[in-house]
């Protein structure tokens, strides 16, 4: 497929034109920010378009979209009466109100929508789900997900992410959203939300950057009908902390740590037993560009997306 970047505001904007590269043709990039512009062209040789309206008039057939979370929606409303495909970085947008406008474009212009939710094609947390969807862990009533890194707490994160208007908040929003919709993807919608957020960076750099004051350390506390309740846990200012995800039941549990999943129910006589991991999957990025699109990561699954971030952060 030909591509054309709509934005490299995002920080994931270099890894998804590579692969867009790598599986087809991209035709050049909009970036309206001079310095962000610059910035990316120093490592692509690809033509900079002057304006939106140069690129939604080009060749390209889908646009992936890396601008502020801000703008998706306006953005992506445009490039679908545009007539071409999208693939978006997480959030879809700040409000289900603004999901529905991309939504009803999309619908109406027959274009193909994908979004990043990338960890759900991940080896280790398949395997996860699916001692899940085996039954054996008898009715799950509790889950939990700890995605951390440093990007505060070394400062390697670019000023704009601390943005609250275009973020539309800090870690939860950002980082926890892997947490957020793997949790949807096992236990369905939430109903009720409970977070809390606290701002405990102590690096100069960063803390000079975050002049919004957004979060960079939080936990999210989701219940479920039936009892359930999923915790995420998310920030900015944890050093070499593990990705944990663990789902547990009444006749058992299952736990990832970084790539290695065990579990210990009734079926295992209470023994802990390495689960295998299944064969890994595209990415939703490869999926895009190369036009074999897997279920998990469409319009339906974006949107429940951000009515979650929208529980977490009303609360």
């Amino acid at each position: 497929m030909k591509t054309a970047i709509w934005g490299v505001w995002h920080v994931h904007a270099p890894e998804y034109t590579r692969t867009a590269q790598k599986f087809g043709e991209v035709v050049g990039f909009y970036e309206p920010d001079d310095a962000l512009a610059a910035a990316f062209a120093a490592q692509f040789a690809l033509p900079r378009f002057a304006t939106a309206k140069e690129l939604l008039a080009s060749d390209a057939e889908g646009v992936i979209v890396c601008s502020a979370t801000n703008t998706h929606a306006d953005d992506m409303v445009a490039i679908a009466n545009a007539g071409k495909h999208i693939f978006t970085e997480k959030v879809l947008a700040l409000t289900d109100a603004d999901c529905a406008r991309v939504q009803e474009a999309v619908k109406t212009n027959g274009v193909q929508f994908v979004i990043s939710l990338f960890q759900k094609y991940l080896p280790s947390r398949r395997a996860v789900k699916s001692v899940c969807e085996s039954g054996e862990l008898g009715n799950i009533n509790y889950l939990r997900f700890r995605n951390c890194h440093s990007g505060s707490s070394n400062d390697w994160l670019p000023a704009h992410f601390y943005n609250r208007e275009q973020c539309g908040g800090g870690a939860m929003i950002d980082l926890g959203a892997h947490g957020m919709y793997l949790a949807h993807w096992i236990l369905g919608e939430p109903i009720t939300a409970k977070s809390a957020f606290t701002l405990c960076n102590r690096n100069p750099g960063a803390a000079a950057k975050n002049t919004d004051g957004v979060e960079d350390n939080a936990v999210t506390v989701m219940t479920y009908e039936g009892g359930a309740i999923a915790v995420n846990e998310t920030g900015f200012v944890s050093c070499c902390s593990p990705v944990i995800f663990e789902v547990h039941g009444d006749k058992g549990y299952v736990f990832m740590e970084r790539d290695r999943v065990v579990k210990c129910t009734q079926a295992t006589a209470g023994k802990i037993v390495e689960v295998e991991l299944p064969e890994s999957l595209p990415l939703p990025i490869e999926q895009f560009v190369t036009g074999n699109v897997l279920d998990g990561c469409g319009m339906d699954e974006a949107r429940a997306l951000t009515r979650a971030m929208e529980l977490a952060y009303d609360c």
